[in-house]
């Protein structure tokens, strides 16, 4: 028992560090010292990218707008008060400016290119195509999702946020977080089915 109480401390304190550790990088940002955004970057900047590229279905534009997010860090980052987590205050400049782009296009492009992912080398080359064929399917029952419903399925399941964490980023209340929830789910599950897809195996 105590080593679990052990390992347990030791993982707060990880997380603790870590939390601490990008409010000093921060810090050093708003001092103008770039070997901390360097390292805030490196940190960061793949979780941003698959935050934005979830929301414009554009690889290119992707880029451009994570460029954009850590200019506003470097700019900004003397205005971070502590009040949310680091990560959530990030991905709130990312959300803006993806926003921001979507609404300068014309229209959503939903028919993207499927991200590639690494096999597992034991499995049949059946089960990849079963799997990929599922994937695939699942993605194109996420993208007719309205707006809101296909953002917190994102924010929840694909960037692993808790309610209070997507409801934060978004600035809803947690209630409407876990009915936006309720009813994004209610009507993914109803999509599969009409897909010939049994919504345990998605």
């Amino acid at each position: 028992m105590s080593n679990v109480i052990a390992i347990d401390i030791t993982r707060q304190g990880a997380i603790s560090v870590q939390a601490a550790s990008d409010a000093v990088l921060l810090e050093g940002i708003a001092e103008g010292n770039r070997t901390s955004m360097h390292i805030f970057y490196t940190r960061h900047h793949i979780r941003v990218y698959r935050f934005v590229l979830r929301m414009v279905r554009d690889a290119t534009q992707a880029e451009d707008i994570v460029s954009l997010v850590f200019l506003d860090v470097w700019r900004t980052a003397g205005q971070f008060r502590g009040q949310s987590q680091v990560s959530t205050w990030l991905l709130s400049i990312a959300r803006f400016k993806a926003l921001s782009a979507l609404r300068q296009r014309r229209h959503e492009d939903l028919d993207h290119e499927d991200v590639r992912q690494m096999a597992d080398g034991s499995e049949t080359a059946d089960i990849l195509l079963e799997r990929s064929h599922v994937s695939a399917i699942l993605r194109k029952c996420v993208a007719r999702l309205s707006p809101a419903h296909r953002e917190i399925i994102d924010l929840v399941y694909y960037h692993d946020m808790s309610v209070e964490q997507a409801g934060e980023l978004i600035g809803i209340p947690q209630s409407t977080v876990k009915t936006r929830m309720f009813y994004a789910r209610k009507q993914l599950a109803q999509l599969l089915r009409g897909a010939g897809i049994n919504p345990l195996a998605a």
